[in-house]
């Protein structure tokens, strides 16, 4: 298990280095992170390079005893570049040119940002490439973030047509692809394509869905360039890796991850209610902006455990938090003062959740620009901040630590994020509020409160091994994905999906056969009409199952189970009043489930048992909504994240859990 810092020797006096470095080596860290926005300290001129600073600030964290991470500095471009090529500043669906002052000002597309990244980054590995104290590099920092997943400026407008031309051969592929005959929109040169900019009215959802495929796959072979300059040059013992933003949907993080040694997150938990709570609850619900089960500085901990799970599952392996809050942050609505305690509970839910290294931002507060008010773990004065505290007790449990990040992280769930859907949802949601992202997270959340370890996984991951896979949204309807499907189903797994499987091609035009289109064979079930509800409205649900009774509310689908499906729920009112609601059909030696409407946490925690104890899945009853249970070989870890002690039952025994605490408890009855 691996602790360090982030850290910007650049931002503090020379004089004060050597202190710094053995002041974090005595408070048990391990490695450093530097660098990441030093552009313009390491080359201050076009190709003049100044790397002395640099030096003499490894050497002192080497000499302390501390390993360094490098970042390549790639997302804070210099002012002489911005000035001397201004085409390498993004451009908004706007076409206003974005300007220099910030960071994350330029476009991956630009042949110079691409030209002069490729420069940095080179001299930066053959400099460092072999030095035994660097042990990896970051690549960049946080794509996409402060909107700028997406440039429309002229060389994105170029690599579009590039990109379209790849991927359908023709214009007559294209036209067919997009629908485009729907009000005259058919192309009959490829100069006459655009990217879906101001359209006067609302812009073709398969332009759309295509521009977003197309502005990701650009930061992953941007991202690509500096692979390959960092595996050439560099010595095979230093890792290569990104920090990535959890819940951030503007890019295909799976395949963003795919050619990294492992990923990373920045988990900021007090800035996920501001950030990510609209992404999993509608505006609408009638849940307070701060619920009130969690105490109100530790974020709340459902969602921190997805970005967590999430981003394990990226390579279906142990993670780091690159950046791990350790005080108040600076971007929120209202920026909690952090308590004792908090970063030290936030630290073991990173370690429990598969963490193998955590990474605290930063190292001391800033005193100047963006960031005045970002804590770090020593105060802008230099004394210790309550992170600091906390990461002594932690140092104090490192061996506890290190054997739970030993353990294997075996998840019997998974759920399939799919971005292309995701994406086609946002485009066309048809109903207000349904959002991707909130679908997935009412099983998500079900899940953890039934105390089940979940995998977040895309749609070509390997799904051996797990007891019960979902797909919530399968919108895009892939005759691939339905095989791997049937195949998974086939040899023993359960499979559940969702409303609005299959509606749509993977171009998003609406399928020409009965839904869920790609997947009805795989279902047994056809889908005789589809409602969506608008607020208020609900139809009555009838099941012997606890849990799966209420009114189906927000979106509802009448399924028409052929004779190898039988019926799990039925509609009771309303128009679809006697046809079923959730079906269930034998396959091999799974079973596929099929649930019709979209349900409310209590629903979901409904169907979830009843699959769970189908699939042999141990659970852990009545467990404390701000209480997280996440099994690690023989342990339980237990986090309980409200102001109040709770008392969890494991089978045979009681363990209370103090405020904002953690237990470790050996839990092999429960595998």
């Amino acid at each position: 298990m691996i602790l360090g810092v982030d850290y910007y020797p650049e931002h503090w006096p020379e004089e004060r280095w050597e202190t710094d470095a053995r002041m974090m080596k005595s408070a048990g860290l391990d490695v450093v992170r530097i660098a990441e926005f030093a552009w313009s300290k390491i080359e201050p001129n076009p190709d003049v390079y100044d790397f002395g600073w640099l030096d003499r600030s490894i050497q002192l964290l080497s000499e302390a005893g501390l390993q360094v991470i490098l970042g390549t500095p790639t997302a804070a471009p210099p002012a002489w570049l911005a000035r001397g090529h201004p085409d390498t500043l993004p451009v908004d669906e706007h076409g206003r040119r974005r300007e220099f002052g910030g960071r994350r000002h330029y476009c991956a597309n630009s042949i110079e940002m691409q030209e002069r990244t490729r420069r940095v980054v080179s001299a930066m590995a053959k400099h460092y490439g072999k030095r035994v104290e660097i042990i990896g590099w970051q690549i960049d920092n946080e794509f996409g973030g402060g909107r700028t997943a997406r440039c429309f400026c002229p060389n994105c407008e170029k690599q579009f047509r590039i990109w379209l031309k790849d991927h359908y051969g023709s214009l007559e592929a294209l036209n067919d692809a997009w629908g485009t005959v729907f009000w005259s929109q058919t192309y009959s040169d490829w100069i006459e394509i655009n990217p879906p900019r101001q359209a006067a009215e609302q812009p073709n959802p398969s332009q759309v869905l295509d521009y977003y495929r197309f502005s990701s796959d650009s930061w992953a072979a941007y991202q690509q360039i500096q692979v390959d300059l960092l595996r050439e040059l560099c010595d095979s013992r230093q890792f290569v890796t990104h920090n990535f933003m959890g819940l951030f949907h503007d890019l295909d993080y799976h395949k963003l991850a795919a050619p990294l040694d492992f990923a990373t997150w920045d988990s900021y938990p007090s800035g996920h209610l501001d950030r990510w709570r609209p992404l999993v609850y509608p505006p609408d619900s009638t849940l307070s902006p701060v619920e009130p089960a969690y105490a109100y500085d530790v974020g709340e901990p459902v969602i921190t455990q997805m970005g967590h799970d999430l981003t394990r599952g990226l390579k279906q392996a142990p993670f780091w938090v690159m950046e791990q809050q350790c005080g108040q942050i600076n971007w929120g609505a209202y920026n909690p003062g952090i308590r004792p305690g908090t970063v030290r509970l936030w630290s073991w839910h990173a370690v429990a959740s598969g963490a193998s290294g955590i990474v605290y931002f930063r190292w001391r507060a800033c005193l100047y620009a963006q960031e005045q008010y970002h804590s770090g773990l020593l105060h802008h004065d230099a004394s210790p901040d309550v992170g600091y505290e906390d990461l002594l007790l932690l140092s104090q449990e490192k061996t506890l630590l290190d054997e739970i990040s030993r353990q294997p992280f075996e998840s019997p769930v998974a759920l399939v994020l799919d971005y292309n859907d995701l994406w086609a949802i946002q485009i066309q949601p048809h109903r207000q509020n349904f959002g991707y992202l909130r679908h997935l997270f009412v099983f998500y959340q079900a899940l953890t409160r039934l105390g089940i370890n979940v995998d977040i996984v895309s749609p070509q991951a390997d799904f051996k091994g797990y007891k019960l896979l979902i797909s919530p949204t399968a919108l895009l309807g892939d005759s691939t994905l339905a095989t791997r499907f049937m195949e998974y189903s086939d040899q023993g797994g359960l499979l559940l999906l969702g409303v609005r499987s299959g509606f749509n091609t993977p171009s998003k035009i609406v399928v020409d056969q009965p839904l869920p289109g790609s997947f009805r064979d795989l279902a047994g079930v056809a889908i005789k009409s589809w409602h969506s509800l608008p607020p208020g409205i609900g139809y009555t649900l009838g099941s012997d199952l606890q849990g799966l009774s209420g009114q189906a509310t927000i979106w509802a689908e009448a399924l028409g189970p052929d004779n190898t499906a039988q019926t799990l729920v039925t509609y009771r009112s309303g128009p679809f009043s006697g046809m079923t609601a959730i079906s269930e059909r034998p396959l091999g030696w799974g079973r596929v489930y099929y649930c019709g409407f979209y349900p409310d946490n209590v629903q979901a925690l409904g169907l979830l048992r009843y699959l769970v104890n189908r699939a042999g899945i141990p659970t852990i009853p009545r467990l404390h909504e701000s209480t997280i249970a996440i099994r690690r070989g023989p342990y339980t870890i237990l986090l309980n994240f409200s102001d109040y002690p709770h008392i969890v039952e494991l089978p045979g025994r009681s363990v209370t859990v103090n405020p904002r605490d953690v237990q470790v408890v050996r839990s092999d009855f429960l595998r």
